[in-house]
């Protein structure tokens, strides 16, 4: 319990910190404090959909439908994250580009993203039978997982953006940040991945609860 209240505590902190410091970027101004809850929300995102690959290679090796329930419960919480920094960074591009919606590289891959695990519910959707489901969801997410390093590293970096290319490290990998934002964005990257596995566990007892439930029915 005690280190769910450090996370609230800890969040509320970040938040008050990230609004009352000077801007990250002196050249955006205010609007480059969305940095510090859009980049952790793409990590979280990635993080997600590796895990979802992880818990499906297990289910394919096992034939343990727990294994399919963490693989679900990680795509699922991967595709609100990644719905997040969707917004976040639309947000940010009404500011600095005065449009929410460009068709920047990194929009279009991160939109791509969310229509490849749209379609991972779908197919979900679309079988009835539990053991089929698993096994075909299983082999979608592994192929979903290889698009990702892809969408979110490699397009925005080989294609012309208007997206800031030196908002972490620079062009010979060091970082730019200073030692207040370097830690309010360490700090945030820390608390999101932690509030991630706070909300997986809740989210896989509930399935556990619902699975338990339905197998009592029957």
């Amino acid at each position: 319990m005690w280190w769910k209240l450090l996370i609230y505590v800890a969040m509320s902190a970040m938040i008050v910190a990230s609004f009352v410091t000077p801007a990250p970027q002196r050249q955006i101004g205010e609007a480059s404090r969305i940095f510090y809850y859009h980049i952790p929300q793409a990590w979280v995102c990635v993080i997600a959909f590796a895990l979802s690959m992880i818990f499906s290679i297990r289910f394919l090796r096992r034939r343990q439908i727990v294994e399919d329930d963490r693989a679900v419960v990680a795509a699922s919480l991967g595709f609100i994250y990644c719905f997040l920094a969707t917004v976040t960074g639309a947000t940010f591009a009404k500011v600095t580009w005065g449009s929410f919606w460009n068709w920047d590289p990194r929009e279009t891959s991160i939109f791509v993203l969310l229509l490849i695990y749209a379609a991972y519910f779908a197919l979900r959707n679309a079988i009835d039978e539990p053991e089929k489901r698993a096994a075909l969801s299983a082999v979608y997410s592994i192929f979903a997982f290889l698009t990702v390093p892809f969408l979110i590293f490699v397009v925005p970096r080989i294609m012309p953006s208007l997206h800031p290319a030196d908002s972490v490290v620079d062009q010979n990998l060091r970082f730019t940040m200073g030692l207040t934002v370097g830690t309010i964005f360490g700090v945030s990257l820390a608390l999101y991945t932690a509030l991630f596995w706070w909300m997986f566990s809740l989210a896989l007892r509930v399935k556990r609860i619902e699975r338990a439930h339905l197998e009592r029915e029957f």
